[in-house]
């Protein structure tokens, strides 16, 4: 692996010694610091399918009760943005340290507020505002915890093997859904209904609290080291006005994140969705259907690492263009699978799961490259936020209200219109770098 020009520091004796910025101690940074918060909100999403329905909306039926509580997940998609930019102005004022801390510190207090939160049978709706609140607060903070690691991994990185070090960063779904669905798994096999609803669905939470305080000491060893602030200077990986951002390089903006479309729409389709799927119209074990998810998980992550070595071959583009007509044929004969038993909601759940590693492997940042470097950083984040919105904040709600209420042809129907986006974001970069 090659490395980058050393940045020298002297000391007394008047000799030099040389710091490398290596592309291996950021994808450790990266990877610690994204599989903490993926923790995090697979722990809210799937506590969303199995729990918070009879928790906090007890007085719903069960498929109201779930399409309520999805539409509280929503929100931290929606607010992630908000919190982007409320944290850019932190930075730009106090540091990148001060803006790390407060927004993990944001993040720990939302998840502790919502592990001793009170279900609605003991303080009525207001549980219900609440738990909003709490993921309002999530969002923010996940908004605010863009420390640009990815961006300075993608510069720093050897450039035939960029592709392998962009997928360092996604590599954390997959880990943070193995250890979530894991824990939810152990609760499920070791207690009984009265308990899990009463107690035991808080200590994922109490987890996820703690995984927090250990990603922030992690993170911050880097960020704050005067090799990464060097670096990230002479890269000029630091915030930018937002109007100036969306006056230069506003439509590439809007192409990063519906080029990332197919990815992000599958991403909850087979992580989220099928929990509230399974539980209101199938008998099938919920422990037994985690497990499936978690060896799922597994796969992702192989997929993961292979679209590193793919994109380093015929390109990131050209690999998430692939994977997006991949997953326009899966829409095809998805549905028939969910209907098709436990076999067939097991390979729903393996092949959706192979082609989220793939495809999600080279989802961030496959366009970056149009912002150049002094939008980058900011750009880079907003792409990501608008991209969860547009493609994975609303797909458990859209799906399971769709999909109850007119059959399962309409998940196909989400999953086509996610590939469509991509190829046509794609198809649109490609069109405007050529003019270029």
């Amino acid at each position: 692996m090659s490395s980058v020009s050393p940045i020298a520091s002297h000391h007394d004796h008047g000799t030099k010694a040389h710091s490398d910025v290596a592309p291996g101690e950021i994808a450790v940074g990266v990877v610690i610091g994204r599989a903490s918060e993926y923790f995090d909100f697979f722990v809210f999403g799937i506590a969303s399918a199995l729990i918070f329905p009879s928790v906090f909306f007890p007085f719903l039926d069960r498929l109201d009760g779930a399409l309520w509580t999805f539409a509280l997940f929503a929100l931290a998609f929606v607010a992630r943005p908000l919190g982007t930019v409320l944290f850019m102005k932190i930075q730009t004022r106090w540091g990148r340290g001060i803006k790390l801390t407060l927004s993990m510190f944001l993040l720990g207090t939302a998840t502790a507020g919502i592990a001793f939160l009170p279900g609605y049978d003991t303080i009525g709706g207001a549980a219900i505002a609440l738990l909003a609140f709490f993921r309002v607060l999530q969002g923010l903070a996940l908004g605010g915890s863009w420390d640009g690691l990815p961006s300075l991994l993608a510069l720093n990185a050897p450039k035939e093997r960029r592709g392998w070090y962009a997928m360092l960063g996604q590599l954390a779904a997959p880990l943070g859904f193995i250890v979530a669905a894991s824990v939810f798994a152990f609760l499920y096999a070791s207690l009984d209904e009265a308990d899990l609803l009463s107690w035991g669905w808080r200590y994922p939470f109490f987890v996820a609290f703690a995984i927090n305080v250990v990603a922030l000491f992690a993170r911050l060893r880097i960020v704050v080291a005067d090799e990464y602030q060097k670096k990230m200077g002479e890269l000029e990986l630091e915030p930018t006005p937002i109007r100036e951002l969306f006056d230069a390089k506003g439509r590439h903006v809007v192409i990063g994140a519906f080029a990332a479309l197919a990815s992000y729409a599958l991403f909850h389709i087979v992580t989220i969705f099928p929990l509230s799927w399974i539980l209101l119209f199938s008998r099938q074990s919920i422990v037994g259907f985690l497990i499936v998810q978690i060896v799922g998980a597994f796969i992702a992550a192989g997929g993961v690492v292979a679209s590193g070595l793919i994109a380093d071959r015929v390109g990131r583009a050209r690999t998430l263009g692939g994977l997006a007509v991949c997953i326009a044929m899966f829409s095809g004969f998805a549905p028939t699978l969910m209907e098709g038993g436990e076999v067939g909601e097991a390979a729903f759940i393996l092949i959706g799961f192979a082609l989220l590693g793939l495809s999600y492997g080279q989802a961030a940042g496959a366009v970056t490259a149009n912002f150049g470097r002094r939008y980058r950083y900011t750009g880079a984040a907003l792409t990501s936020d608008l991209a969860w919105l547009i493609g994975a904040a609303f797909a458990p709600l859209v799906a399971l209200g769709l999909c109850s209420q007119f059959g399962l042809e309409w998940l196909g129907a989400y999953l086509l219109s996610g590939a469509i986006g991509t190829l046509a974001a794609l198809g649109i970069n490609r069109r405007l770098n050529y003019k270029s």
